[in-house]
Parts: C-alpha cells; sequence; structure tokens
C-alpha cells in the first residue's frame, strides 16, 4: 500500500494565503512543503503533477447522519463516507440519532466499529443524549469522541431532550464539546396542529418555515446560549438558519476562544422558500428552508465570523420516501458529496474567496473540535488533502451520484469546479471518479482541553 506521494506545483490554499508550492507525502504524513522538492531516490514515491490545479486540506464536515446502524434502505457509513471523499471531504462527525440510538457507550462503540471496518474517510461520532442517559453521557472520553449531541427539538428519531433538569444537568456537568439542534417544540407542535387542522395531510411544502419558523429557532437557540453561560458550558450549535439568530454570535474574539460557536449549512446559502416550487419535499429539512432575506443575512455572518463552520447536515432518505405528502415525507437532505461545489460557486460568483471556504470547511472544524493533526496543510499533519480542477465543468446526474439513496436536489445542475484527487491519511482513496479502498479512514482524535 503506498501512501508516499510527490505533488507536484499545486496553488496550495492554506491558513489564508495562495502559493505554488510542491508537497510530499511519506507514511500518511507530510513530510515537506517546498517549491521544486526532488523525489528520493531510495523511496518508491508516485508523482502527481498538479499543475493549474488548488491543493486544500480535506474538508472536515462536523454533522452528517449516516443512517447506521437501522435504516440500511436510506444510507451506510460505506456509501456516504465514498461520496464525501469524491467531494474532498476526508473526515466526518456522525450523529447518533440512528436505530438503536447511540444513547449508551456500547451502542456508540458498535458505530466506531462499523467505521473502521467500512468508512474510506476519518470518523467521529457523537454521543447522544436522551431524557434519562446522564450517567452514560458522562463516561464518554473527550479524547476519541468528537462531543455530545443534544437534539433541542425534534428531528428525524426519537431523541427530543425537554426536560429542562436533564439539561440543566448535562450543561452543569459535561466537560466536553456540547452540540445541539435548536428548535422550540412547543412552538413548532402548535404551529403543527393549526396547518394540519386547515389542511390535513395535505400541506403544501412551502408551508414548512412557517411551522418550524424563526421564533422556534431563536428562542432554542437563545436557551441553549443562556444556559452555556450560566455553566461555562462549551457549546456549539448546529445548522444556523435565520438573520435573527446571526446576531446571537460574537465575532470580537478568535475561534479558540470561543466558548460558544455556530454553523451554517451549505442548504441555507443556497435554497430559499421560492426552491420549494422545484424541489417539493426533497429540500424539506429542519431546521426549515426560509426566505430569501436569510440566506444573505446567514452569508454576510459566515463572512464576518459571526458563524464558523460551514457543514452539510448530509441527511438522506430513500426518493419514494420523500415523495410522501407533507406530514409523511422526512426532513432531511443528501449533501455530503456536493458541499464544495457549493462553496465554490459561490466563489465563481464573486461572494466568498477561496481562502475563505478553506477556512471555514478545513480549518474551522478542526480548531472548533481540537480534532489533532488535521485540517491544515502543515509539515508533521496527517495527509488529508483535495487536488481541485475549480474551473472543471460537470453535470450532476444520479451516474455520478454516489449516495446509496442515488438521489441529489443538485441533478441536472452543472457545476463549475470538481475535485480530481482526495487523499486520506496519505493515501489516494479517490481520484477521477474511481475509488480505491484497500486503506480505511482513522478514528479522529481529539485535544481534551476546552
Amino acid at each position: 500500500m503506498n501512501n508516499s506521494y510527490l505533488i507536484k506545483n499545486a496553488t496550495i490554499i492554506n491558513e489564508g494565503k495562495q502559493f505554488v508550492s510542491d508537497v510530499l507525502v511519506n507514511g500518511g504524513i507530510i513530510e515537506k512543503i517546498a517549491p521544486n522538492i526532488n523525489t528520493p531516490s531510495n523511496k518508491a514515491i508516485r508523482e502527481v503533477y498538479a499543475d493549474g490545479k488548488y491543493l486544500i486540506p480535506g474538508i472536515i464536515d462536523d454533522q452528517v447522519h449516516f443512517r447506521e446502524p437501522g435504516f440500511p434502505h436510506k444510507a451506510d457509513i460505506y456509501h456516504e463516507a465514498k461520496a464525501g471523499v469524491a467531494g474532498g471531504v476526508t473526515s466526518f462527525m456522525e450523529m447518533p440519532n440512528t436505530k438503536p440510538p447511540a444513547i449508551t457507550q456500547e451502542k456508540l462503540e458498535e458505530k466506531y466499529q462499523i467505521g473502521a471496518k467500512t468508512s474510506l474517510a476519518n470518523y467521529s461520532f457523537f454521543m447522544g443524549v436522551s431524557n434519562d442517559n446522564i450517567d452514560e453521557v458522562l463516561k464518554t472520553d473527550p479524547a476519541n469522541v468528537c462531543g455530545i449531541k443534544i437534539f433541542m427539538g425534534s428531528s428525524t428519531g426519537n431523541m427530543l431532550v425537554d426536560s429542562e433538569r436533564t439539561l440543566e444537568a448535562i450543561f452543569s456537568k459535561t466537560p466536553m464539546l456540547i452540540a445541539t439542534h435548536c428548535e422550540d417544540e412547543a412552538t413548532v407542535e402548535a404551529n403543527l396542529e393549526a396547518y394540519i387542522k386547515k389542511y390535513g395531510d395535505d400541506i403544501p411544502i412551502e408551508c414548512h418555515p412557517e411551522i418550524r419558523n424563526e421564533e422556534a429557532c431563536i428562542k432554542s437557540s437563545s436557551f441553549a446560549i443562556e444556559l452555556a453561560k450560566k455553566h461555562h458550558t462549551r457549546l456549539h450549535i448546529l445548522h444556523i438558519s435565520t438573520a435573527e439568530e446571526t446576531k446571537l454570535f460574537d465575532n470580537s474574539i478568535p475561534l479558540s476562544k470561543k466558548h460558544i460557536t455556530s454553523e451554517v449549512c451549505v442548504h441555507h446559502l443556497w435554497f430559499d422558500k421560492f426552491d420549494y416550487d422545484l424541489h417539493g419535499t426533497q429540500i424539506k429539512c429542519n431546521p426549515a428552508i426560509k426566505d430569501f432575506k436569510h440566506k444573505y443575512a446567514l452569508m454576510e455572518a459566515l463572512l464576518d465570523d459571526r458563524l464558523d463552520i460551514i457543514a452539510t447536515d448530509h441527511a438522506p432518505h430513500a426518493l419514494y420516501e420523500k415523495q410522501n405528502p407533507y406530514t409523511k415525507a422526512p426532513a432531511g437532505v443528501p449533501l455530503l458529496q456536493h458541499s464544495l461545489n457549493v462553496m465554490l460557486t459561490f466563489y465563481h460568483q464573486g461572494k466568498i474567496t477561496l481562502e475563505k471556504i478553506v477556512e471555514k470547511m478545513c480549518h474551522a472544524p478542526a480548531e472548533c473540535f481540537k480534532v489533532k493533526n488535521r485540517g491544515y496543510i502543515r509539515e508533521g499533519y496527517h495527509a488529508d488533502l483535495a487536488l481541485v480542477d475549480i474551473n472543471k465543468e460537470w453535470i450532476v446526474d444520479k451516474s455520478n451520484v454516489y449516495y446509496k439513496c442515488s438521489w441529489s436536489p443538485f441533478e441536472t445542475y452543472m457545476f463549475k469546479g470538481k475535485v480530481t484527487h482526495t487523499f486520506v491519511n496519505g493515501f489516494l482513496a479517490y481520484h477521477n471518479g474511481n475509488f480505491y479502498e484497500e486503506q480505511k479512514g482513522s478514528r479522529l482524535e481529539f485535544d481534551k482541553s476546552f
């Protein structure tokens, strides 16, 4: 198995800079970054010529749902990790609302065992919180688990935590990062009941952002922040979707010093309520895609560092499930393979720089979660790398969608920019539509301290 490569003449995007250089990868580690590196004569090193292409750190997606165990017709770790690697994602953090949910140390470890056997990308899995599992939660080792996940608003799965006593206990006792899904359940339930009375099961999909509205989001996010400030908890709020919520976050201090951080997902930057006409329940997700004013506010907050991370909340369902009437159509969209393409589209439109994309998709997740030796192109770091032809045009269709569910909301769309090579721990896992699976990804490790 060859984990030694010399990447020649790449335009590197890293730590706010662009520069042309060679990168020597040896034994899965970035050994040297310098112009005009000569291939060592005593080593079997393959050369990759990167003229005109951009080399970025592998993307770290801090929020995905791979549905294993429990929902094999929707997704599994094997297929979703492959899809991510094709899009330049070399590491992921997966959510606990599987079946059974990962709310005991035993069930959490079973997911790690599946990842070790099947995942082409590096992996970590969140420990889930229920209303009555605090003893199990507190056993979680912050050195090898990315964080604790609390659903402060129900989503796919039955993991709603609505006990204030439980929330107080978790926020006051947990020494590691808490990631939250924030939508106020009482607000959502009251809105849904009113719309069911009016429409029955056939609620127009355009009503989704009225049911899961701005009030539900801001109320829950504000409450989570109050708890975090009260107990000095390390809080990370997932998938911010409203302009109002962006005002809750601070950009006056660097990310490394923040105790309350945030994330925006690509679909909340890309879609707005007018896209329901074309995509219908395919883009039904929680929190909802809302009025177009929100996506502009989210982009502004991303650029000025109130929002810290770009992720996907990748959440596949079978297409036939998504085609059900509103009340029966599940929430969630498959997005992992195309997250970089979405952001490159914004780059080509002049809305964001390549340096900012790399900061928010690669550096910031590593900083936010204190991932060890990943997220940057640095000597001594793991060689998680993606080589990108940013001007390559290609059309998304079912033949090049690698999710197990086999569909994407971007089908028929022409993207400009394509990943040509993805290296995971120095191993060439993907090259121009071909996967190499002799080596699997590694379990992510974390700095314990916050």
